[in-house]
């Protein structure tokens, strides 16, 4: 007799959904895998975090989409789980187990005074916003002043700031949704501060995104340091530091060629608050840093004002508890043991999670793939002993959600809204143009409004 089929749901179409999802499909077990997302369109964090520039980069979405194409995972867009969609308790009377994927989309705050201005926001909110995240189409920037500072000491702080340093032509050539490229071709930003509390040696950008900084047609890079690396800095063990310190070398000693925009890298500068004029943020205040024999960053006490108006952190994410759920929030995680969901140590049956809910917001891209193996490993292993759901039948499982108000996207539809991206592409000369507005979304998915 033929062993009937168990049921999965992957909450979460990023990259560490779709890796546990492949992941399960290649187990050759007897599984049948649904793949939901908030989203109407799949990718996740490659769709929405990656820099509309960075082509190779997205490239990734041909490994992802494999499972899809042909049909061996079906993908459920426009399906909300939790307080605002189907409880988590009704999700699992449909599936044996249930894969959390969600990530961490919390930006972190600074903790200094007047952060709560207009003007300040987190990178993740930006570059939502630039990238095409329905949750973001309304953000609206504040691009109306010269000076932008960006905190950060990672490649996103570089995205941002190349995105803004770059002019919106070249911006044009990328997907980015018609609205943004409209902000980006108004913006008066002639300046991007990265603000950087260590020095030029301790930096970890991977070379190639530094590299892309050193390449802007439109910006020139100001090198900020106190005179560290004139005077000589030790060599970093960690090769791509070596790299790293070589072109700020380069870059420090060449100064300003008199391009229209600047893109200024101060080493060992931290933010100690913002000041405002209108409810708006009107400059910041940074702190001389330096670093002390246990390789602790303090503070000098020496000030300076830098004039801005807009001011974007990007100094890490935190998750938000899943209803249902345990959830430590030290961490940002659901306490889990090799991706089991653990509740006062005791395992949760039928619940796991994989990336950054799962290990915290580490890691590339390329590392949700052993993380989500190891997920699979343990739900394949506790998977003969997971009681049988009392509605594992598909077209119940659709009730269900039509119940709940919702008109799921399969991959057909997400395929047709694929599509219209692309008709857009071709209107401006780019190979797609990203649709934001999430009931555009819908109407092209579904190929009419729905009813």
């Amino acid at each position: 007799m033929q062993q009937a089929q168990a049921r999965v749901a992957v909450i979460g179409a990023g990259p560490s959904g779709l890796y546990a999802a492949a992941a399960l499909l290649a187990s050759g077990e007897p599984v049948s895998v649904e793949v939901l997302d908030r989203l109407p369109a799949p990718y996740g964090l490659v769709r929405y975090g990656v820099a509309p520039d960075h082509v190779k980069m997205k490239s990734v979405i041909r490994v992802l989409q494999k499972p899809f194409d042909p049909a061996h995972v079906e993908f459920l867009g426009g399906v909300r789980v939790g307080e605002s969609g189907i409880p988590l308790d009704v999700l699992r009377d449909h599936f044996h187990a249930v894969v959390h994927a969600t990530g961490s989309s919390v930006d972190r705050r600074l903790g200094v005074p007047g952060e709560e201005l207009a003007g300040s926001l987190g990178s993740g909110a930006f570059v939502s916003w630039y990238c095409g995240h329905p949750d973001h189409v309304d953000l609206q920037p504040l691009l109306d002043h010269p000076g932008v500072a960006v905190v950060g000491a990672g490649n996103v702080a570089l995205d941002v700031a190349r995105v803004l340093a770059k002019t919106a032509d070249e911006m044009a050539e990328t997907d980015v949704p018609e609205p943004v490229l409209a902000a980006l071709r108004a913006s008066a930003v002639r300046d991007v501060h990265v603000l950087i509390r260590r020095g030029p040696q301790h930096v970890r950008f991977t070379p190639a995104e530094l590299r892309q900084i050193g390449e802007l047609a439109n910006a020139d890079v100001i090198v900020h340091d106190d005179g560290l690396l004139a005077a000589g800095v030790d060599e970093p063990e960690d090769r791509r530091q070596r790299q790293n310190l070589e072109m700020l070398r380069e870059w420090a000693a060449h100064g300003s060629t008199g391009k229209p925009r600047r893109v200024h890298l101060r080493f060992l500068r931290n933010p100690v608050r913002l000041l405002g004029e209108n409810g708006r943020v009107s400059a910041v205040v940074v702190e001389r840093t330096r670093i002390d024999a246990e390789g602790r960053v303090v503070g000098t006490g020496e000030e300076e004002t830098l004039d801005v108006g807009l001011v974007v952190r990007a100094i890490g994410y935190d998750a938000e508890p899943i209803p249902g759920l345990p959830f430590d929030a030290r961490t940002g995680t659901v306490p889990n043991e090799g991706g089991r969901v653990v509740r006062d140590g005791v395992p949760v049956p039928g619940a796991y999670v994989t990336g950054w809910i799962k290990r915290g917001p580490t890691g590339v891209i390329g590392t949700n793939k052993a993380d989500a193996a190891e997920t699979v490993a343990a739900l394949l292993a506790d998977l003969p002993a997971l009681p049988a759901p009392p509605h594992p039948e598909p077209e119940v499982f659709r009730k269900a959600l039509a119940s709940y108000g919702m008109r799921p996207v399969d991959w057909t539809g997400w395929l047709r809204l694929d599509a219209e991206e692309v008709r857009r592409g071709g209107r401006r000369g780019a190979e797609r143009v990203k649709v934001a507005d999430l009931a555009e979304m819908m109407e092209a998915a579904h190929g009419a409004p729905a009813p």
